[in-house]
């Protein structure tokens, strides 16, 4: 029977380029390639169908690029810090690259929790116009439509600087407001460049 798992290595990784357009699923297998190659002792589940122990922060929509993306690996035995971050590295490829890792308490709540505010880097291909931020938008949920309150996710209100658009979103156990849902709603005619996450907290 496998060893207890006692250690819990968080890993900080980016999401750039053309593997923006990767789901979360195809994110989270390319990612636990990265950590097989890597060569660390990772823990796997017990039963029928055993599975790697990772875990991740909130998912990305599709195109949505992260350059401080979280997720969370169980190791079976300690490996010096450093020596897991270079053995990391060496196993990422471009555009789906670990920056840093970390060990952190085996209890610790899960990055999905952990972190409830994110901040969005909005590049646009031009000047950006005045725009209305809507109270409300229709989103369709498990082929429901539900009408979701802006107030209860935007964290202040959006800014401008030269051709980005800066965006605080938060979540909750009762959903999320998709960054690219709410760009939309601005109804900006200045064609939409990039997204990309930079910061959880």
């Amino acid at each position: 029977m496998e060893a207890v798992a006692r250690f819990r290595l968080r890993m900080t990784f980016e999401k750039l380029g053309s593997l923006a357009f990767l789901s979360h699923l195809e994110v989270t297998s390319a990612l636990e390639r990265v950590v097989r190659r890597s060569k660390l002792p990772f823990a796997v589940s017990q039963g029928f169908s055993p599975h790697m122990k990772l875990s991740f922060g909130s998912a990305l929509p599709v195109g949505v690029g992260g350059t401080g993306e979280i997720a969370d690996v169980i190791l079976k035995d300690y490996v010096n810090v450093n020596d897991a971050l270079k053995s990391l590295q060496k196993a990422s490829s471009e555009g789906l690259r670990v920056i840093d890792c970390k060990y952190i308490d085996i209890k610790a709540p899960a990055a999905s929790i952990a972190f409830e505010n994110s901040v969005y880097e909005c590049v646009y291909d031009g000047e950006i116009p005045d725009f209305d931020v809507p109270e409300t938008i229709e989103v369709v949920r498990k082929k429901k439509l539900i009408v979701l309150n802006v107030d209860d996710y935007l964290v202040e209100m959006p800014t401008i600087e030269g051709q980005n658009l800066t965006c605080t979103l938060r979540s909750s156990q009762a959903g999320a407001l998709r960054i690219d849902k709410l760009l939309e709603s601005f109804k900006i005619d200045t064609p939409l460049v990039s997204i990309t996450r930079t910061k959880q907290f």
